[in-house]
């Protein structure tokens, strides 16, 4: 298409991007419009909130129900072009892109002409298109499903999403496809997905009512369970919370110090949701295991530093927490901050009474 004279302008429409080669657009020449960068259709994209209460006057329906609804997804348009750097001369700030939040089409135009709101987006598709991607086996993807039925917002890595239905590297890809799909809502600032809609959060539960989910859902409170009595300092609780944890997730995750790691953040998985996972801080003198960093709209939340001792002892894993002044590293949050130590004896028998007995301390770091 590239070298052909015969053709002046091309206009394609579908639902993905168009596909890509590795890094790199099969059909370079084309500028994309999407549901992760709609451009200047930003406001075409769906209902706007302005479009939808004018129907709901107009039809006299419940905004606040239509809005709870079928609302949710957001999507920004261009940043305006400041000729001459006036606007920010004259406000110390460059113009923003406007930011829209847009509605469902097909859902409120059926829930304004009937007047009865429910799930229309069956509609258009069935459970079963859902439940195939979201039974995918790849890592986490379970668990962030979970997470986001929760009410949770997940960051993801879209740039490796190849654009179809069919090729997939991990959890991520997925994600990015339900994007495009509109089973997910997408904060474009922050590459964060999240369950935009009441209509939406009926098909994620229609498509996990499978006996397979149960378990998925079971490690998932349980993890909600951790993270609370770590809150509440109750660190007998987390051991015991973690031992069926980790009976859950079978023999396999218990072979070195990475498996352990790796365990425990599934264990944390629900700190997501109102914390930063950092691996491996950097100290100064060391290097944290995890810590949890509270994220801006919890300040109040106490910062996590939890240190990890394979085959030694819990109080080990506190004195070299404090040994090593971690700390110091996380200066902002002195006196709001809570040091967790852990540990698992890989020694034990399989038989024995304590078999993947974690012992967990939990102190204030008030210095």
């Amino acid at each position: 298409m590239k070298d052909n004279n015969n053709i002046a302008l091309a206009y394609m429409t579908g639902i993905l991007p168009i596909k890509k080669y590795g890094k790199h657009s099969a059909l370079n020449m084309f500028t994309e419009y999407s549901m992760m960068f709609p451009r200047q259709l930003a406001r075409y994209t769906g209902f706007t909130e302005e479009e939808v209460q004018n129907l709901c006057k107009k039809y006299g329906r419940d905004y606040q129900a239509v809005s709870d609804w079928y609302d949710g997804y957001e999507v920004s348009d261009i940043m305006p072009p400041d000729p001459d750097h006036q606007e920010l001369r004259a406000t110390g700030k460059s113009p923003e892109a406007v930011r829209y939040s847009l509605y469902s089409p097909l859902s409120v135009v059926e829930a304004t002409t009937t007047g009865i709101i429910k799930d229309y987006w069956n509609k258009t598709e069935t459970y079963e298109a859902l439940a195939e991607f979201i039974e995918m086996d790849y890592d986490g993807l379970k668990e962030a499903v979970a997470f986001l039925m929760d009410g949770g917002r997940l960051a993801i890595d879209t740039s490796t999403y190849q654009n179809d239905m069919t090729t997939f590297h991990g959890r991520d890809d997925v994600l990015s496809l339900l994007i495009h799909l509109g089973y997910l809502g997408f904060d474009d600032k922050k590459s964060e997905v999240f369950i935009p809609n009441r209509e939406i959060l009926d098909e994620f539960r229609s498509s996990t009512k499978g006996v397979e989910w149960k378990p998925v859902f079971r490690s998932f409170h349980l993890s909600q369970e951790i993270l609370k009595a770590t809150l509440d300092k109750d660190s007998d609780k987390v051991a015991e919370l973690l031992e069926e944890a980790h009976n859950r997730a079978g023999n396999k995750t218990y072979n070195d110090e990475a498996a352990l790691s790796y365990a425990i953040q599934l264990a944390y998985y629900a700190a997501q949701m109102y914390y930063t996972t950092i691996l491996e801080l950097d100290s100064g003198k060391g290097y944290v295991d995890i810590a949890y960093l509270p994220a801006p709209k919890y300040p109040a939340l106490p910062a996590l530093v939890v240190e990890l001792k394979y085959n030694q002892s819990a109080e080990t894993a506190m004195s070299q927490i404090k040994r090593q002044k971690y700390p110091e590293r996380l200066i902002h949050y002195k006196g709001n901050m809570l040091l967790v130590a852990i540990d698992y004896d890989k020694d034990l028998p399989n038989t024995a009474l304590e078999f993947k007995h974690h012992k967990c301390i939990i102190e204030a770091d008030c210095c």
